[in-house]
């Protein structure tokens, strides 16, 4: 009899400890908010490889392109669109200089769009998933996916 008790009783406060754990881990992502210099000013910022690496103090939206598109709207429409609607600039690199950074070894294909908190990828849409693919093509599922990352301002 006493067995079952401490052994209900062990059980029972693995769960509540289990819940206590869960509940108190920050579930809800940070949100960051751009460097300044990114704010009130929209438009593509084209960079190589030895200037992107100078803005590892910065917080930026990077956006990694191949020559061709292969998508049904070309991506950079919808981020275009986004940059008009909320008056922010993006970081822009050829792919062939971008496999030159370190953001490479995380991030492997293009297009894609990459947050960067000084120097660290916060998040990026995967060009290489389905359920990415639906960001590149509208720009409120674009809009949903990157406001969960950053701060943004309408005009």
């Amino acid at each position: 009899m006493k067995k079952k008790i401490i052994i209900i009783l062990g059980v029972v406060l693995l769960i509540v400890i289990s819940t206590i754990y869960l509940l108190s881990k920050n579930t809800t992502k940070d949100k960051i908010y751009l460097t300044d210099k990114y704010y009130n000013n929209n438009k593509f910022i084209e960079v190589n490889n030895k200037e992107l690496s100078k803005l590892n103090k910065e917080n930026y939206i990077l956006f990694t392109y191949n020559n061709y598109c292969t998508l049904p709207i070309p991506c950079e429409y919808i981020f275009e669109e986004f940059m008009n609607k909320y008056n922010i600039s993006i970081i822009s690199i050829p792919f062939k200089e971008y496999k030159k950074t370190n953001y490479y070894k995380k991030v492997k294909y293009a297009p894609t769009i990459i947050i960067i908190n000084k120097g660290k990828v916060v998040a990026y849409l995967d060009a290489n998933s389905n359920s990415d693919l639906n960001k590149y093509q509208d720009i409120k599922e674009f809009e949903q996916w990157i406001s969960n990352y950053i701060y943004l301002i309408n005009k």
